[in-house]
């Protein structure tokens, strides 16, 4: 299957006709058993955008744990500003996925915004059909949800990509405590490994404890 490398058209088209900057944010973690959810947030301006895209820049989903790390070295120093935000697996249990997702975004909207990017004339691309941050964030943001902005958005893989790492490393960092269920490998996700270790363990502290967490789909 051929894979389409994302472009910056939808952002130079935007940049030119209605807005000064674009932050872009994709999310990571929405469907795992454990960890936290982030979402990463990518500022791109119209001389950004005129910029060549890094080779192999994709949506994180397409490109291979090894490769990543480089990728998203090189996609923080191709965009203007970039930041993660998270929500923990007990805002998860205590809010539920959507809102958590929008209190990540809202926190990874701000981390750009304290290295210096702008709200003003700025337009908030948001992977999905969804906006889940506008009603989590205290300052009114302009927001259009895009289908497949992490696919076809390059600033929006970018975004894409410096999550997943960010994440990922979480998740590895968190696994010598809790070797039992694998998180070094699954990151967190249901993998059979991790299904088993929890049903003979039991719930780990970072473990999403609202969920059905016995019936999920085995992913890996």
């Amino acid at each position: 299957m051929t894979v389409v490398a994302p472009t910056l058209r939808v952002e130079r088209r935007l940049l030119k006709e209605e807005f000064d900057l674009i932050i872009a944010l994709d999310e990571v973690g929405r469907g795992a058993l454990a960890g936290p959810v982030a979402v990463g947030a990518a500022v791109m301006d119209a001389a950004g955008s005129r910029r060549r895209v890094p080779e192999g820049l994709r949506d994180s989903k397409l490109i291979t744990e090894r490769r990543r790390p480089e990728l998203a070295q090189r996609a923080q120093s191709w965009v203007q500003a970039s930041a993660v935000g998270w929500a923990s697996a007990a805002e998860v249990d205590e809010v539920g996925i959507m809102r958590a997702l929008g209190l990540a975004a809202s926190r990874a909207v701000q981390g750009v915004v304290d290295l210096g990017a702008s709200l003003e004339r700025t337009l908030v691309i948001l992977d999905g059909n969804h906006d889940y941050v506008s009603r989590a964030h205290d300052v009114p943001l302009t927001v259009r949800p895009v289908v497949k902005a992490d696919r076809d958005c390059a600033s929006v893989s970018a975004a894409s990509v410096i999550a997943k790492v960010a994440r990922d490393a979480l998740m590895t960092e968190l696994h010598p405590d809790h070797p039992a269920y694998q998180w070094d490998r699954n990151k967190g996700y249901a993998s059979l490994e991790h299904r088993q270790a929890i049903r003979a363990l039991g719930l780990s502290p970072w473990h999403r404890a609202s969920w059905s967490i016995a019936e999920q789909p085995t992913l890996f």
